[in-house]
């Protein structure tokens, strides 16, 4: 699987800065995601990494700098389904089916039940969970819950997946499968896009195997402390090759 072309820039941050209260979270961060590319965010605890993927939801305002969304500044930004977030824990409704599971955030857009039920159970299908569309949460293992979570993601169809450490609680085995599921899911596009994605994690070797950059922040107050080029790297990226095994030594030295 080949590195996405560069494309332009679909978010692009200049001046970033966050505090909550006295304390500073961010301060004057620059940084561009490309279309089409998969962009991990990594650094210490407590660096605003998840404040940073707020931000670029529109869930959280700046208090300094400009947040722009496929080149309009994000105040005037109207049409945020385009981006969806994934969060570390599945968020499942335990009173919805799977199936209304993913439909969820289908009901805001106005679109006939029917269509909503078509979507989900293609978005399941999507993530190999055909047939579990009746079940319900509990009934789920973790890694299923996972699948569900991201096939409601993916139900809207966006432009942009943010992802909070979604995988974390996962056991090694189910990790490498969805991370294989998400560049397989990401590379193929949905409705014909690319998608974009942008992750958090504190795994080097999950930021080495997805990602074509790595933007790691340095303590709080959270700054760019380097930008990491991996596009040149062949996937799929097994972490014992030498290649993969040097760069993540790399990025934990320098953690």
């Amino acid at each position: 699987m080949s590195a996405p072309a560069l494309n332009p820039p679909i978010l692009t941050a200049t001046g970033l800065t966050k505090r909550f209260g006295a304390t500073t979270i961010l301060d004057n961060i620059d940084l561009t995601v490309n279309a089409g590319e998969v962009l991990a965010l990594v650094g210490p605890s407590g660096c605003g990494k998840s404040t940073l993927l707020n931000i670029l939801s529109g869930l959280v305002a700046p208090d300094a700098g400009q947040l722009r969304v496929a080149g309009v500044p994000s105040a005037q930004f109207r049409d945020w389904r385009r981006i969806a977030y994934m969060f570390q824990e599945d968020r499942l409704l335990p009173w919805r089916t799977v199936r209304d599971n993913v439909a969820f955030g289908l009901e805001a857009t106005q679109t006939p039940r029917a269509e909503r039920d078509r979507i989900a159970d293609e978005m399941l299908a999507l993530v190999g969970l055909e047939g579990r569309a009746d079940a319900w949460p509990h009934e789920l293992s973790g890694g299923m819950r996972s699948r569900v979570a991201l096939a409601r993601s993916l139900a809207v169809q966006p432009d942009v997946l943010l992802m909070d450490e979604p995988f974390s609680k996962l056991d090694p085995t189910t990790r490498s499968q969805m991370h294989e599921e998400l560049l397989r899911i990401q590379a193929e596009g949905v409705a014909s896009k690319r998608m974009t994605v942008v992750f958090v994690t504190h795994d080097m070797e999950e930021a080495v195997v997805l990602a074509d950059r790595v933007i790691r922040l340095a303590a709080r107050p959270g700054r760019v402390a380097d930008v990491v080029d991996l596009a040149t790297l062949a996937r799929p990226r097994v972490p014992t090759a030498p290649v993969v095994a040097e760069q993540v030594r790399v990025l934990r030295a320098a953690a």
